[in-house]
């Protein structure tokens, strides 16, 4: 008889026992503003947009974990992104992260479409998170810039100890042959848009200091290089942040430069940032200077109004652009010196 009550007790708490081990959590944000925005090119035409992603850029997910027992986990994520004033999705589903893998206590594994070490950098040192107009996004994406998210890949993140992780990424191009080198001198490779890329990180009280390295065998083009260099630091209401990106590519005169600095100021419900930008391309000595204002104030714990104005000054001979979060404005390039200017008034949700 005993037996038999503490077999009903047992499957009765099975269900019970799975939600325990196993999780699945539904996340998103929501994200629209309406922008005024200019080009700066002469005869252009200032607009007015309704944006999605200002801030952040508009999105949903399922991430969820299973124990396994003894201290190993298998975790994965899904992310799709879509403009909230269309309700149109990216061009691929799962496009922002896509990754399925193992946590334990010697780090996190994943198998998928991934943020590249570099991402990580970028993303900690950018004093406007990477959202508003004038955020450092403007240094990824372009041919020849910055790498964000690899396809194909594999990735290990280290857990910390005494401040120091270790994350590390090797994406496969997926070649099946050899391809003929662009220039004399490279050599035939096989592994074309392979990506390999390695970032330490130290964190501690206040203090983020970051250094990351990509190295990318462009199609037919040998290989360029990626380097990111990132710092943080909070003090009480206020946290200074700033950014050095390089893209190397193999051609000559090509090197692409980012600067960011500049700081928030927190006080109850609002929030202010400021940043200064300056983008470089060795070629024609292409220089633009950027500085941008943002504020942000928090309805709740997961609802905020926010306000931004950035503007974005180019030399004669450069046509860099602003980003936010998913959007851009981009100068004409058959219009160099060409001064883009924005302003947006928003909402953002996140639940």
């Amino acid at each position: 008889m005993q037996f038999k009550r503490l077999a009903i007790a047992v499957i009765a708490a099975a269900p019970l026992l799975a939600a325990a081990q196993s999780n699945v959590t539904i996340y998103g944000v929501l994200d629209a503003a309406l922008s005024k925005e200019d080009t700066g090119a002469v005869n252009g035409k200032k607009t007015l947009q309704l944006n999605s992603g200002n801030q952040s850029s508009s999105r949903f997910g399922f991430r969820g974990t299973e124990d396994l027992g003894g201290g190993l986990k298998a975790i994965f994520n899904l992310e799709a992104g879509y403009a909230l004033d269309t309700g149109v999705g990216d061009t691929a589903l799962f496009g922002r992260r896509s990754v399925v893998g193992l946590e334990s206590e010697f780090g996190t594994l994943t198998i998928g479409r991934e943020y590249s070490p570099i991402a990580a950098i970028a993303a900690a040192s950018d004093p406007f998170g990477q959202g508003f107009y004038g955020s450092n996004l403007s240094a990824f994406g372009s041919t020849g810039r910055l790498t964000r998210r690899l396809s194909n890949s594999v990735n290990y993140k280290s857990n910390a100890y005494s401040g120091f992780s270790v994350l590390a990424a090797y994406s496969a191009g997926e070649q099946t042959s050899p391809v003929a080198p662009s220039a004399p001198g490279l050599p035939v490779t096989a592994d074309s848009l392979n990506l390999r890329g390695i970032a330490a990180q130290y964190a501690n009280g206040g203090l983020y200091l970051g250094l990351g390295y990509h190295e990318y065998n462009r199609l037919a083009a040998g290989k360029d290089k990626e380097m990111a260099f990132g710092a943080a630091y909070k003090f009480g209401d206020f946290e200074v942040k700033g950014g050095y990106l390089v893209a190397d590519p193999t051609a000559a005169n090509n090197k692409f430069e980012q600067l960011n600095i500049g700081g928030t100021y927190t006080m109850n419900a609002n929030k202010f940032f400021v940043t200064f930008q300056q983008n470089k391309v060795e070629a024609g000595n292409a220089k633009g200077n950027a500085v941008a204002l943002a504020y942000t104030y928090n309805l709740s714990k997961r609802t905020n109004l926010y306000a931004s104005y950035a503007q974005l000054a180019n030399n004669d001979t450069a046509s860099f652009g602003l980003n936010s979060s998913s959007t851009n404005i981009t100068p004409p390039t058959t219009a160099p010196g060409s001064d883009p200017k924005a302003l947006s008034l928003g909402v953002r949700h996140a639940f």
